[in-house]
């Protein structure tokens, strides 16, 4: 499970004394763990735990936009490490090739194709302007 290894990670991080990385896992262990308290759970899913990753990351790449400082050297240091964890994206002709098999299957409405690219590791700014394209 993806918390196991972020949890196998820390003290990894901890051992070797990577403190950038250590710093890292142990606000994302936080994450995880009020996530669970909120929700009344034991064991998140990894489906779960890759949403807060996912968050974490887009705050991270906003900072790497908005700012041009030192800074932005730590920031690109911990969104490496992040993104680690994360599936790899969807390249655009993958998402693609998804849209089209959802046209041939019927499925022509926005939402209904946001919700179908919901669970895939896919950019949906890429997926909304493919579609818009094609229309």
């Amino acid at each position: 499970m993806l918390k196991d290894q972020i949890n196998k990670d820390y003290m990894t991080a901890f051992k070797e004394r990577d403190t950038v990385k250590k710093n890292l896992l142990s606000v994302v262990k936080g994450e995880i763990q009020t996530h669970e308290k909120n929700q009344g759970i034991e064991n998140m899913s990894d489906e779960e735990v890759t949403k807060i990753l996912n968050k974490m990351a887009k705050s991270l790449r906003e900072v790497f936009v908005t700012d041009s400082s030192q800074v932005l050297t730590d920031v690109k240091i911990e969104l490496d490490i992040i993104e680690a964890y994360l599936p790899k994206p969807m390249s655009r002709e993958e998402i693609s090739l998804k849209l089209e098999e959802l046209y041939g299957s019927g499925v022509t409405q926005m939402g209904d194709i946001m919700k179908a690219f919901a669970t895939l590791p896919a950019d949906k700014k890429v997926v909304s302007e493919l579609i818009k394209n094609r229309n």
